[in-house]
């Protein structure tokens, strides 16, 4: 019997699928990392989220893993160059948290614009510093969106209806993919320097490390926000920090971070005109229940067939 292991929670309808498939489902969705590795010689399939880290040092011991299945996006928690290398499948579910994804980012960018968590702490403290708080509106204002696929897609139908002008930024599309009146691609400067806002929706990789840094911050405007709800990492967070703190740009929303959970120590806590979410851009019950669905899917007909669904590589067979 094979046997797949599941280190991050997910929906109780995705161990059904394993089970009905007929698995040893080994449930380590809440233990420490040290009681994982201890099972993992024994797995065929691992299941995760970003919670988890199949680093070298894992998959070293996974001697019979064959497949590893993000529910979600982002695989930057995943060493995969190494599960090339030992022969492991790697695949992701990219298409089912783009809604949730893209309505936090729409809360995160009325929040910033409209200081409602600000006001909720106020009015807890006893204060009503309405006139202390006054806001801004989308209306007329500029949303640079970084990253043009699914999730940038389904944010600027969003703001469409706020009246927003739209402009974006792609390394791999141009303005032949989009209709010029509903998004305008520019470069990378002309988005910062113009955008009233601008909304991060690129992968963590070499090329968006530290895309936000303090020089771009500098050439941002000063009333401009910037959210990022995509991966830890670009945007670098002391950096951030910094351009908050000398008001160098009005506000943030931030819901991902470079090491995640954040310590107390983190720079970007207390800044007023910066609001910050634990990670919260798939955590809606919907995508939970849709990503556990479409994970354990492809884990399953992976492992009794062979079935590739989103492979992120290619690997060398097994020996």
């Amino acid at each position: 019997m094979k046997k797949v292991l599941v280190t991050d929670p997910i929906a109780e309808s995705g161990y059904a699928i394993l089970e009905k498939a007929g698995f040893d489902v080994l449930d380590y969705a809440h233990s420490a990392r040290e009681e994982w590795m201890s099972v993992l010689p024994e797995v065929h399939g691992w299941v995760i989220r970003s919670g988890s880290k199949p680093d070298e040092e894992a998959l070293n011991k996974a001697a019979n893993l064959e497949i590893i299945g993000r529910a979600g996006v982002g695989v930057d928690n995943i060493d995969i160059p190494t599960a090339t290398r030992l022969g492991i499948i790697v695949m992701n579910t990219p298409a089912v948290n783009t809604i949730s994804a893209a309505e936090h980012t729409v809360g995160m960018i009325l929040a910033v614009s409209r200081h409602l968590a600000q006001g909720h702490e106020s009015l807890n403290q006893g204060h009503w510093n309405r006139h202390a708080l006054v806001g801004t509106e989308l209306f007329g204002k500029t949303l640079g969106i970084v990253g043009c696929g699914k999730i940038g897609c389904e944010v600027r139908k969003r703001f469409s209806a706020f009246g927003m002008n739209m402009i974006g930024y792609d390394p791999f599309l141009t303005q032949k993919d989009f209709n010029i009146n509903e998004l305008k691609m520019v470069d990378l400067d002309t988005l910062t320097q113009e955008s009233d806002f601008i909304s991060l929706h690129v992968p963590l990789v070499n090329e968006t490390k530290y895309l936000f840094n303090l020089d771009r911050f500098n050439m941002m405007k000063p009333t401009a926000r910037i959210i990022n709800v995509a991966r830890g990492g670009i945007i670098h967070e002391n950096d951030l920090a910094t351009a908050l703190n000398q008001n160098i740009i009005a506000g943030a929303g931030m819901d991902v971070f470079e090491k995640e959970p954040i310590d107390e120590n983190h720079p970007l806590l207390n800044i007023p005109n910066c609001i910050l979410t634990p990670h919260l851009g798939a955590s809606t019950l919907e995508a939970k229940e849709g990503v556990s669905l479409a994970v354990c899917n492809q884990v399953r007909d992976y492992l009794i067939d062979k079935k590739m669904t989103y492979a992120l590589n290619n690997p060398f067979e097994k020996k």
